[in-house]
């Protein structure tokens, strides 16, 4: 099967790291979740903890409502630091892109299908479920009680939603942004992994 570099993007609960980790298992390649951030932080020499999960700074949202809300002052005063936040993107794309030329690996979230979007070898995926699916999975994880895990769920799926506008101009939920969008509550694991393996192996063939 030709090599190619797997991108996920996932609703919190959906098991997408799950997902990845089989796959890159079943394939014999690289993972690399927050590994990113590790690697981003000792090549740029930026402490990891300034590095976003994915999530856009309180203090970034303020600065951008500032721009639409006319606030000319305030968006002047945080001109220097809204280049610092885009710069720790810059930093975490540009170990995505490295990895990428070392060879096949799944990367997950962090926006890598739209860093590595010129590539041909890209498969860009899209895990998601529905809401009892992702509550199910997530009770798993989080010792939470039920009504926090499901506000959990809805705040870390909109801050990657937010994030993903920001750095990439589109919707993170629109399936034209992926070559695959699938339902794990439907499929579930597994059947998630040999759906993308399948369709690595359609592809290959069809590119021939």
């Amino acid at each position: 099967m030709k090599p190619y570099i797997i991108t996920i993007a996932r609703q919190y609960g959906s098991g997408g790291k799950t997902v990845g980790k089989l796959l890159a298992g079943r394939l014999g390649i690289p993972f690399y979740n927050r590994e990113i951030i590790t690697m981003a932080s000792e090549d740029s020499g930026v402490n990891a903890v300034l590095f976003s999960d994915e999530r856009l700074k309180p203090d970034l949202l303020t600065r951008l409502r500032s721009r639409y809300t006319g606030d000319r002052q305030a968006a002047s005063e945080v001109a220097g630091s809204l280049i610092k936040d885009d710069r720790l993107f810059d930093y975490q794309a540009k170990i995505i892109r490295r990895l990428a030329c070392e060879g096949p690996c799944v990367m997950i979230g962090r926006c890598a299908d739209y860093v590595l979007r010129d590539r041909p070898d890209v498969v860009r995926v899209f895990v998601h479920a529905d809401a009892a699916f992702c509550l199910e999975q997530a009770m798993k994880v989080d010792s939470m009680p039920e009504d926090a895990v499901r506000k959990k769920i809805a705040e870390v799926d909109d801050y990657r939603a937010k994030y993903y506008k920001h750095y990439t101009g589109h919707d993170w939920y629109d399936a034209r942004n992926y070559d695959l969008s699938l339902n794990s509550g439907v499929l579930g694991f597994d059947g998630v992994v040999e759906a993308i393996i399948r369709y690595m192996e359609t592809r290959a063939e069809f590119q021939q």
